[in-house]
């Protein structure tokens, strides 16, 4: 059993045939395929490249705009912060004037009762010197005369 080399010739020819009809009829188009194939590849690698640049970018930039934020927000704090000192001020420095006002009247007033009472005690010990008077004498003078004499010393005495 051997090969028969009209066989072997037979199928190399019709190999060729069958070669050259498929690159007659579907060689271009199988080309085609492929080339368009691989430029999608190509297109998809590209535009994922540029995706990906495009997110590092987005991350680059949400980055600093957290930071900004951060800067933001620690300024918004220290001025509230500075808001409430102050606000804790005026409300310290108020209830200082108020205590202080408190303290004024309170001496005002003080002042006032102790006038009436120097006046209180005044006007009794004058009515008591008239009393006292009236009873000395065992007789009736005008009450009036004797209330201004006894203030005149009093006045004089200091009391």
């Amino acid at each position: 059993m051997g090969i028969k080399i009209s066989t072997l010739i037979y199928t190399i020819i019709n190999f060729a045939i069958l070669l050259l009809i498929l690159k007659h009829f579907f060689w271009d188009k199988l080309k085609g395929i492929i080339e368009s194939r691989q430029s999608e590849v190509e297109d998809m690698l590209a535009k994922a490249d540029e995706d990906s640049e495009k997110a590092r970018m987005y991350l680059v930039q949400n980055e600093r705009i957290l930071k900004d934020a951060k800067k933001e927000g620690k300024k918004i704090t220290e001025a509230q912060k500075k808001k409430a000192e102050k606000i804790y001020d005026e409300i310290l420095d108020d209830a200082k004037k108020e205590a202080d006002s408190l303290v004024e009247r309170a001496k005002v007033e003080i002042g006032r009762e102790k006038e009436k009472a120097e006046y209180e005690v005044k006007k009794q010990a004058v009515d008591l010197a008239v009393e006292l008077s009236i009873k000395a004498l065992d007789t009736q003078i005008d009450e009036d005369l004797h209330r201004k004499l006894i203030s005149d010393f009093i006045a004089k005495v200091g009391m």
